[in-house]
């Protein structure tokens, strides 16, 4: 039998874990400036947990919150995949040939630019996460006609655009070619990661609180 106070704890921090999980687990999965497929900032629901995006927004490099609602994805399913684009929400998935129910926010009026910032706020307008690019002066992608993807997991969320790659057709992110000529996967992320934190957190701390009464 687990010690109640190592359950207590166990159980806190776990609750802890998963409301910060809950607040920061929206990432930036993906972005392209311009292109044939049109402009767009994908984002993915990285934790195990639904977030529910009503009152968030997205700002460029003005750094406003709330200035562009993001209200329209309503709830995120964890590893599911939300895009904002400049073009309309109908255009968009016909351009990639997208499903209806990937959510797409569309007629962004705040356009990116070769050099910008991406920033994420949640509906208390605080800034989850961000992303400053710019090809020439810090050897970021030029997703001028092919999108970004991160190199690796843990470049998401690192606020380092040189971690991120160009999309190719084909490629192990599951790239493709858009109507007009676009490259990049918006609506799907490759790299989610299994939702085993909480539980290997859990896990530890019962298993710190078995050794705590054994050496008493």
């Amino acid at each position: 039998m687990k010690h109640p106070l190592a359950l207590a704890f166990a159980t806190a921090c776990l609750l802890a874990f998963g409301a910060v999980r809950a607040s920061a687990a929206i990432s930036i999965t993906e972005w392209a400036y311009q292109g044939g497929g049109g402009e767009f900032v994908e984002f993915t629901n990285l934790g195990a947990a639904a977030v529910d995006m009503t009152g968030w927004s997205f700002d460029d490099n003005t750094g406003v919150a709330g200035s562009l609602s993001l209200s329209g994805f309503g709830i995120v399913a964890p590893g599911e995949s939300v895009i904002l684009t400049d073009l309309t929400a109908a255009a968009f998935r016909t351009e990639w040939n997208l499903a209806p129910t990937v959510k797409v926010v569309g007629e962004n009026t705040q356009n990116l630019g070769r050099a910008d910032e991406i920033n994420l706020y949640d509906s208390s307008n605080v800034r989850i996460d961000w992303l400053t690019y710019d090809d020439q002066t810090l050897g970021s992608p030029r997703t001028n006609n092919a999108s970004a993807n991160p190199l690796t997991l843990a470049a998401v969320g690192a606020h380092n655009s040189t971690l991120w790659k160009l999309s190719v057709a084909g490629d192990s992110y599951g790239s493709v070619t858009s109507v007009n000529g676009g490259i990049g996967n918006p609506g799907k992320f490759t790299l989610v990661p299994e939702p085993a934190s909480a539980a290997v957190l859990v896990s530890a701390l019962l298993g710190f609180g078995v050794v705590r009464r054994r050496v008493r």
